[in-house]
């Protein structure tokens, strides 16, 4: 096992908490709603790998009110209608800034999402697909483990 990153720098980590919850105001303040950050966050934690991420995310996501059958359906989220248009193009610009380099098709993705969210919340999705993927790194660089849990 390797050394959990948190644990062998903790002052590292303790500024990686500081950014996060920067990201999260900047989120707020650009008019991103939690559920569509959760959203996001799950979505590039499926495409990473990421259990622990995928653990913590989708109980928040269900704290902050996203429905059970949406977290269920994200991976073929492309597939159902049960999805509004600012949640698809939250979960486009997590698509997008996870699976690099940008392709032609993620780019028109991008392009669709900034006219449906507008320029401040599509730049607070960017920010926060951006951070969760620095999370996912950290988590599954460490190991992280995924603790069973009653509910």
């Amino acid at each position: 096992m390797r050394p959990y990153l948190d644990k062998a720098a903790p002052e590292a980590w303790k500024a990686a908490g500081a950014y996060s919850q920067a990201i999260a105001k900047a989120a707020a303040d650009g008019g991103l709603l939690p559920t569509e950050g959760e959203l996001i966050k799950i979505r590039a934690s499926q495409l990473n790998g990421c259990a622990f991420c995928l653990d913590l995310h989708t109980r928040e996501a269900r704290e902050a009110g996203v429905p059970q059958q949406q977290i269920d359906l994200l991976p073929a989220w492309r597939e159902t209608t049960l999805f509004s248009e600012r949640e698809r193009a939250a979960l486009a610009v997590a698509e997008a800034a996870t699976q690099l380099p940008l392709s032609e098709e993620a780019q028109a993705d991008l392009f669709g999402a900034r006219t449906v969210l507008g320029d401040d919340a599509f730049v607070a999705a960017e920010w926060v697909a951006a951070t969760i993927n620095l999370f996912n790194r950290i988590s599954i660089l460490s190991e992280h483990p995924v603790r069973p849990r009653k509910a």
